[in-house]
């Protein structure tokens, strides 16, 4: 099995509203690069691929047959205080403050502008979480 550089065995896919002003947000939020991307023959995103650090989600402009999708994500981060600022900065909207928790990672939440939950993380520790 191959599985390109970047991505992981299971990729998250987000069907946004205004895909495009979507990717922008992820790239001024959490500082994500987009790597490539398809349009189809309105000039909407079909298919975007953005990197944060070593893995790639793909985004596309949700429609009738593939609406707008809500779901949580869990990203680390190297400074989860910083990060926070920078997503809200952004335009998300907090909905946890960051704070230590006892499973070794600081953390805090925001909700995206499409409705997507961030846990913003910061790793504490090297020991393994169980």
């Amino acid at each position: 099995m191959h599985v390109p550089d970047g991505f992981g065995v299971v990729t998250p896919y987000i069907f946004a509203d205004g895909a495009e002003a979507y990717a922008r947000f992820l790239e001024a939020a959490f500082g994500a690069h987009e790597i490539g991307r398809s349009t189809d023959a309105h000039g909407r995103i079909a298919n975007c691929q953005l990197l944060f650090s070593t893995t790639t989600i793909m985004i596309s402009e949700a429609s009738e047959q593939f609406p707008a999708t809500r779901a949580a994500y869990y990203l680390y981060v190297a400074d989860a205080d910083a990060a926070m600022a920078k997503a809200e900065q952004a335009g998300a909207q907090k909905i946890m403050d960051v704070a230590d928790m006892p499973y070794g990672d600081r953390q805090g939440g925001v909700r995206d502008p499409a409705g997507n939950i961030w846990w913003v993380s910061q790793r504490t520790t090297a020991e393994p979480y169980f």
